[in-house]
């Protein structure tokens, strides 16, 4: 084999292993948030959510749903840790740069992130959260055999109306506000144009919701909490209190 090819194949084996040690990886990051997303939502929901049911199919159906809101949730925590962890292993690498246990702190791991969180942040936001609503309140189509894939067939149909009736809402739209072909043309740019805004306009309305929701939450906090809180009594006058009492003790004394 000629030197050249020996190097060929190295490279190519050496962007294998690191691919495979990037797959390891983003698996253990989201299994490990996947299993604390699971320990918040199961602490926080009522007892009677998800395992009170008497039904085995309608049990099988929270549980799938559960098993969605979890993802969910494992995918939206991803999101917000993704930017932490990117300077934090960005700080690592330059205070460490020859320290082999902590190569794999890379660009490529990073850049393969952002793709993985940006993928399932789009595809929880458009199936994944619908179809868990519309499952959980789906109970199959009148005349069908009951089971959990009766409702998956009502689901799915259900949620294949409701995105062509957005779509169908947003190309009118377009077009009576363009009122041209380039305009009514515009959504067959869908997986070009569309989905790559779609979450950065989400997560500008969440922005936008959370600087509304902020002040009001502040200022509701602090009103239960000044209710609640008993207030120090560290800086009042003794003497006037005394004084105080002394005039209200010879006033009672009086009316007697």
């Amino acid at each position: 084999m000629a030197p050249v090819e020996q190097d060929a194949l190295a490279v190519r084996e050496q962007l294998f292993h690191e691919r495979v040690r990037e797959c390891i990886i983003c698996a253990l990051l989201f299994a490990s948030l996947y299993i604390l997303c699971h320990f918040i939502i199961t602490h926080f929901k009522k007892h009677t959510d998800f395992t009170a049911v008497h039904d085995d199919e309608d049990a099988a159906v929270n549980r799938i749903a559960l098993g969605l809101c979890t993802f969910t949730l494992a995918v939206a925590l991803g999101a917000v840790l993704l930017l932490p962890f990117s300077i934090i292993s960005n700080e690592v690498l330059l205070s460490f740069p020859q320290n082999y246990y902590i190569q794999w702190l890379n660009g490529s791991l990073i850049h393969g992130l952002w793709n993985l969180v940006f993928l399932f942040s789009n595809m929880s936001l458009v199936f994944l959260m619908p179809f868990a609503y519309f499952f959980t309140e789906s109970e199959g189509f009148a005349g069908s055999k009951k089971g959990i894939m009766a409702r998956v067939y009502e689901t799915s149909v259900v949620l294949l109306l409701l995105t062509l009736l957005v779509l169908g809402m947003v190309w009118v739209a377009s077009a009576i506000v363009g009122n041209d072909a380039a305009s009514r043309q515009s959504l067959y740019d869908l997986w070009e144009y569309y989905l790559p805004y779609l979450y950065s306009c989400i997560s500008l309305f969440g922005v936008l919701l959370l600087l509304l929701c902020t002040p009001f939450g502040l200022s509701i906090m602090f009103t239960v909490t000044g209710k609640l809180l008993v207030k120090p009594r560290l800086l009042e006058d003794l003497d006037e209190q005394l004084s105080c009492t002394r005039f209200e003790e010879a006033a009672v004394s009086r009316r007697i």
